[in-house]
């Protein structure tokens, strides 16, 4: 059996005699997504709400109570915890917020494939993350766990109600996955 022993360039993971600096990294990453839906669903809500298209405004509304959840969740761990948010909050507040309210401008179909790119890499994300602390905390990876399957839930009710039909739907997709898997890379960081 190879280990990280066998091989110090690669970083131990929960588990596998992880640091504490990986679980800051899960926690740190984690926080910083669920603070980047909820600006999401709030930004998508603003634009629905009070219109004829209340009704996707509702729906926003609920996503965004949904993971607000999620992210007192990571806030409460984090203090547990003794460990920081990334430097990059306001960045990913305001990113996010202006990503809800541009897509929901682009019509209910562009929100809804923002929500299907979102959680199909927050999806994958978590999915790791409960492979990574299975053996080491087991009681986290039970909660990363719920809350991959309500990103999930997300996912497929957007794709449900026509995310890939959405104008240019492949590079809007494509644009939003890149832009969550750069900011997941850089919120472990800092």
């Amino acid at each position: 059996m190879t280990t990280t022993a066998d091989h110090p360039d690669i970083p131990p993971r929960p588990g596998l005699g992880a640091s504490t600096d990986r679980l800051a990294e899960i926690l740190r990453v984690d926080h910083a997504g669920e603070l980047a839906a909820v600006h999401i669903y709030r930004g998508q809500s603003l634009v629905f709400g009070g219109t004829k298209k209340d009704a996707f405004g509702k729906q926003f509304e609920v996503m965004q109570g949904e993971e607000q959840v999620h992210l007192d969740a990571f806030e409460a761990l984090m203090c547990e915890r003794g460990v920081r948010p990334t430097v990059m909050t306001p960045v990913w507040r305001l990113a996010a917020l202006g990503l809800g309210i541009g897509t929901a401008l682009l019509g209910e179909k562009a929100a809804h494939a923002c929500t299907e790119a979102v959680e199909s890499v927050i999806g994958e994300h978590y999915a790791g993350q409960v492979r990574d602390v299975q053996a080491s905390d087991p009681e986290l990876a039970a909660k990363l766990a719920g809350f991959r399957d309500d990103e999930l839930g997300h996912h497929d009710r957007a794709i449900e109600q026509g995310a890939r039909e959405a104008p240019a739907y492949p590079l809007l997709s494509a644009v939003i996955k890149a832009g969550c898997m750069a900011a997941i890379k850089i919120s472990e960081k800092i």
